[in-house]
């Protein structure tokens, strides 16, 4: 069963730590999410939506447990999971995944990866190897194309926090969160 909407409807800093671990879905492929980064909505100038509502982050202001994809640099999509109640536009960028399903076509997708580790490590990365695109821009995670499941078992992990990574604005802020040592976490 995919994650609830309850799971999604708290502070986009707990969500983004909590989701480190879970498996995002997208048809044949999967993958376990190792890397996030938490954006603040109004209060953040890094996020998309601290402007307010504009057509583009309308979904970001919706119900919590959607996706917001985006175009980034022209050439890469990226995921991001909506968090925080209705109206408070938190978000969660997923910056990468541990391929756990559908690896052949994830390679096919991803044809210059140098191995496995490289196949999803970077939230442009992710994307393409699960074939994810603006299409999926406010996909329902709890019953769409696209979900979050738990794990399939209880995991002791140690989450590391550093600055979140690429952003001008409030750029030291320490919002990003990975799984300490998971060889699948961005360079």
């Amino acid at each position: 069963m995919p994650l609830p909407r309850s799971f999604y409807n708290r502070p986009a800093i707990e969500v983004a730590r909590a989701l480190l671990g879970t498996i995002l879905v997208h048809g044949t492929t999967s993958g376990r999410i190792v890397e996030t980064e938490a954006y603040l909505g109004l209060q953040d100038r890094a996020a998309h939506s601290w402007r307010g509502i504009t057509p583009r982050t309308r979904v970001m202001f919706g119900d919590p447990g959607h996706a917001y994809v985006y175009l980034i640099y022209g050439m890469y999509e990226c995921l991001n999971v909506v968090a925080e109640p209705e109206g408070s536009p938190g978000c969660v960028l997923i910056r990468a995944l541990e391929p756990l399903e559908g690896i052949p076509r994830m390679r096919r997708r991803r044809p210059g990866a140098r191995g496995i580790e490289d196949l999803a490590n970077g939230p442009g990365k992710l994307t393409l190897a699960l074939g994810i695109t603006r299409r999926h821009n406010g996909a329902d995670f709890t019953s769409g194309p696209l979900t979050i499941h738990p794990p399939k078992s209880p995991q002791d992990i140690q989450i590391g926090v550093s600055p979140r990574v690429g952003i001008k604005h409030c750029a030291d802020w320490l919002l990003r969160f990975y799984i300490e040592g998971n060889r699948f976490v961005s360079r």
